[in-house]
């Protein structure tokens, strides 16, 4: 169980004073060696935050030597809070407490002698004091940062899959509470839903899964004058590894700036399955496409990698 990584999580976030130094510090307390964490803070003229990064290493992973896959966790968001407009934790945070909270629990783990076979990069921003912006049908977190500086920087290390983890809360698609997974994308191609991972999200919630829809120009680049669900599928335009987002959802539409609104438990059933799926893709059990259909795919209709970039347009709107 990962409840009280959780609880930590979300009360190490919910101040306007946390630094990305002070997650750092929280996680070597669980565990977590300081060498495998790194901070850095990136500024723009909108403000700053903090990215914080963290290896937990696998005992047949790429850092030991071994050939084990390696997965990366990365908590999507705009920012923690909307200080000073809004006082406390943002619903948009939920994306960095779950990061925080799996990087938590796999350096537990580690100490306690249950050491995953594949290598783990687990990363988020902290940003306590980030803009709201509109957006229909609610109101999100925008970031002082721009998607691209996001990708470079957390995108910028060898991996095999990547998982998504973002509050998706403030939509009229998906009416559940929990959590959803989407179909996994891959170099611009919108590909099946893992059954693999469908299996390790019925085990973890013990109820049917939830598959979150997702369109083409939720793939493709913030800031070219699309319509993104959120940005839970930016990743997938800064990598060649199969993307799959982890959406938090709700049965109502919730302003990503929105107080109050987290739900431990349900953020606690995200963590769970990222660290299951964590344990079954470096086993080499976890497929989250199926190779010789997408080279198929891509022998039928060419390439789709046109969708990660921002087009033949110019960017057209602020990014978020």
């Amino acid at each position: 169980m990962s409840l009280i990584h959780v609880m930590r999580a979300l009360d190490l976030l919910d101040s306007p004073l946390v630094t990305g130094e002070d997650v750092k510090r929280a996680l070597t307390a669980e565990g977590v060696p300081e060498k495998q964490i790194e901070v850095e803070k990136v500024s723009s003229a909108r403000g700053s935050t903090d990215f914080v990064k963290v290896w937990i290493y696998g005992s047949c992973g790429r850092h030991s030597g071994g050939t084990a896959p390696t997965l990366g966790i990365t908590g999507r968001l705009g920012g923690i809070g909307a200080r000073p407009s809004r006082i406390g934790l943002v619903s948009d945070g939920d994306g960095a407490a779950a990061a925080v909270a799996a990087a938590m629990k796999l350096g537990t783990m580690a100490c306690r002698g249950d050491v995953l076979k594949g290598d783990v990069f687990i990363s988020t921003h902290i940003c306590p004091n980030a803009p709201a912006i509109p957006h229909a049908p609610v109101p999100f977190m925008g970031s002082p940062i721009d998607m691209t500086t996001t990708n470079r920087t957390e995108m910028n290390v060898p991996l095999d899959a990547v998982l998504s983890v973002d509050t998706t809360r403030g939509n009229r698609v998906l009416n559940r509470r929990g959590f959803a997974i989407t179909p996994t994308v891959k170099e611009g191609w919108i590909l099946r839903v893992s059954d693999d991972l469908l299996d390790l999200m019925t085990w973890v919630t013990g109820e049917l899964p939830a598959v979150l829809p997702i369109t083409m120009t939720d793939i493709t680049p913030y800031g070219n004058g699309l319509y993104h669900l959120n940005s839970i599928m930016q990743p997938c335009t800064a990598v060649k590894a199969p993307v799959v987002g982890v959406a938090l959802t709700s049965q109502s539409a919730v302003p990503g700036c929105a107080s109050g609104a987290a739900q431990p438990a349900d953020i606690e059933s995200a963590v769970r399955f990222v660290i299951e799926a964590a344990k079954a893709f470096g086993e080499g059990k976890c497929r989250f496409y199926d190779e010789k259909e997408f080279q198929l795919a891509r022998q039928r209709y060419g390439t789709m990698e046109r969708l990660q970039t921002m087009g033949a347009l110019p960017a057209a709107d602020p990014v978020l």
